[in-house]
């Protein structure tokens, strides 16, 4: 019964367009007006490679943090064979590739790169690689992200193992995007 008092009202209801003699427009989508066709399209990425030197970076962090990331620097010129750039003005990043999406979207990026957070040291690992979480559960106190690994000081995880991971990063960086 309900059904049929709601099918009634809206019949016996005319648009207000023909209540005044004129004809009722059909109305627009604005989204299919606003949609444009999918396409290449040139990456604004926030974080871009600078100008500034990695040095001028570590010179503005804390006694214990600037001796972290000086270790750090090293261990990531030594893997990559780059002096390293900053990217915005907190990440230092070492080596190079071009990354091109599903989508078409493509951009400049490092391989492999560090920020000092005020919570972690925030390392920038690329590349999804086969004993990446074998070397994880080797490595000591950490945290991690989609591509992040978070650590609180250098001491707290097993070097020689963070350096595998990062050469593996690299490594699997490098076949996957050849850049």
């Amino acid at each position: 019964m309900t059904a049929k008092k709601t099918t009634t009202k809206k019949k016996d209801k005319e648009p207000a367009a023909a209540k005044a003699g004129k004809s009722a427009a059909k109305p627009t989508s604005t989204k299919a007006a606003k949609k444009k066709p999918t396409k290449r399209y040139d990456a604004n990425n926030k974080t871009t490679k600078t100008k500034a030197g990695v040095e001028s970076y570590l010179e503005t962090l804390g006694e214990d943090r600037r001796a972290d990331c000086e270790q750090l620097t090293a261990m990531m010129r030594s893997l990559t064979k780059d002096e390293g750039a900053m990217w915005g003005p907190t990440i230092a990043g070492f080596g190079h590739t071009h990354l091109v999406y599903e989508t078409g979207r493509e951009m400049d990026w490092f391989q492999v790169g560090f920020s000092s957070r005020k919570q972690a040291l925030t390392i920038y690992l690329m590349g999804d690689f086969e004993s990446r979480a074998a070397l994880l559960e080797l490595l000591g106190t950490h945290k991690t992200g989609k591509g992040c690994l978070y650590i609180k000081r250098l001491s707290d995880v097993h070097l020689p193992t963070l350096k595998k991971l990062i050469q593996e990063s690299c490594k699997a960086m490098k076949s996957a995007h050849k850049g």
